[in-house]
């Protein structure tokens, strides 16, 4: 709801008062319990539906994502902030970066990889680039040729010699990214004892588990864009999605272990808790249903 002066905000007042509030719980969120008033600018008001905080269970995860409302362009929620820092930290891999022979770009939304990516190669730390990864339904609006298509563009206008880049647009998830840039690497001849491979930041540690899994004889260093989470979000545009993101890999750590995918890793009860939160707050859209 947009207050456009402030005068229409007094007779909101009114009307707020007089109606004794049934406006919020009938005619403007029926399903919600409460709203909160938020200055966007001097000149005018939102309304920001969403969820009381106490009220959003695990119980019923399609009605807590409803509950929930984020537009896509807002910052964390403050009430949130601690549980999504807790797994943006849990998975930067914090890898000391030293020259290796070959960088593997993974592909996602996030053009950030191929930016770390070109940064990374101008500085010396590989003198061959792989970037791999087909199309998502998350990614083909963004990237329409592919998303190694479009890095591999990115890297070529920013200096990257064309040459040295081996482009893989098949792989459609991490362990085929993997997979098939070995592959690829085997078939050019190209003898590799270590890999830098660049990702989303929240992505770093399942990259690592995975590749360790799909190619062990590998030294693997991971790396990405260097951005605060703030910085990050305001990147992507979408504060629910990066969430979202945040929790699915989160989930993959253990399940795709358990899969046999990747190997194990360390899940302090730290960051079970912060999930187990951000879960019952509605932020499931990137599980896995593993039908229990």
């Amino acid at each position: 709801m947009i207050f456009p002066c402030p005068s229409s905000f007094l007779s909101f007042l009114k009307m707020w008062s007089g109606a004794k509030s049934s406006i919020c719980r009938k005619t403007v969120c029926p399903s919600l319990r409460w709203c909160r008033l938020r200055w966007l600018r001097p000149d005018s008001l939102r309304c920001d539906v969403r969820a009381a905080p106490n009220e959003v269970t695990g119980e019923d995860s399609s009605r807590a994502v409803n509950d929930y409302v984020l537009s896509s362009t807002a910052a964390i929620p403050e009430e949130l902030r601690a549980d999504v820092e807790e797994l943006w930290r849990y998975h930067d891999m914090q890898h000391d970066l030293r020259p290796c022979d070959v960088g593997i770009g993974l592909g996602s939304h996030d053009l950030g990889v191929a930016v770390i990516a070109t940064k990374l190669f101008h500085s010396g730390l590989y003198p061959r680039l792989v970037f791999t990864g087909a199309n998502a339904p998350t990614t083909v609006a963004r990237f329409p040729r592919g998303e190694a298509v479009h890095y591999r563009e990115y890297a070529v206008e920013n200096g990257v010699p064309p040459e040295v880049i081996e482009v893989e647009p098949h792989a459609t998830n991490t362990s085929q990214n993997l997979e098939y840039s070995r592959r690829l690497l085997e078939e050019s001849g190209v003898a590799v004892a270590s890999v830098l491979l660049m990702s989303r930041p929240y992505q770093q540690r399942r990259a690592f588990a995975t590749c360790r899994k799909v190619w062990p004889g590998v030294e693997v260093i991971c790396a990405s864009n260097p951005m605060s989470l703030d910085d990050y979000v305001e990147s992507i545009g979408d504060v629910r999605r990066v969430i979202d993101m945040l929790v699915g890999d989160t989930q993959r750590i253990e399940l795709y272990a358990e899969r046999g995918f990747a190997v194990a890793q360390d899940v302090p009860d730290g960051v079970r808790v912060a999930f187990d939160r951000l879960v019952g707050a509605g932020f499931t859209s990137r599980l896995v249903n593993t039908g229990s």
